[in-house]
């Protein structure tokens, strides 16, 4: 059965020996971990920097997939958002990942009219270039 909780604290060296947590450094972040028992099975990052909040950086190991965690992780973090006060949360997700569009689609998410944007760079991630070049869908979901 599959648990999904803050990161507490003790559990991040733990975590992040499992689990690439690119943004554990990022001011307003937060980590939902997914729990097998024991072993964390997937994450997913809430930035409260922003309004709507936004859901970021969720990620299920390739063994780990098909298993509904990153839909327990996303649920867990509308859950969240709506405990505090929140009516609405956002994300982005790459206009190739057909998979993640999909399944954001089938939890009630919705784009939000604005088109594709394009972005591409080198940011530092956890001290560690990281270069991309995507094209971005925003997505919003009404918490009610």
């Amino acid at each position: 059965m599959i648990e999904v909780r803050l990161m507490a604290p003790e559990d991040k060296r733990l975590v992040d020996r499992r689990l690439p947590l690119h943004r554990l450094d990022q001011p307003g972040a937060e980590y939902l971990v997914a729990w097998d028992g024991t072993e964390p099975v997937g994450h997913a990052c809430l930035d409260s920097r922003e309004d709507p909040l936004q859901l970021q950086d969720v990620f299920v190991p390739e063994g780990q997939r098909r298993r509904g965690i990153a839909t327990q992780l996303s649920e867990a973090a509308e859950e969240l958002v709506r405990s505090r006060g929140h009516r609405r949360i956002a994300l982005d997700v790459d206009v190739e990942n057909e998979a993640a569009r999909a399944l954001y689609e089938r939890l009630g998410y919705h784009e939000t009219g604005d088109p594709p944007r394009h972005q591409s760079g080198t940011i530092i991630l956890r001290g560690k270039p990281f270069s991309f070049d995507v094209h971005l869908i925003d997505l919003v979901k009404d918490l009610g």
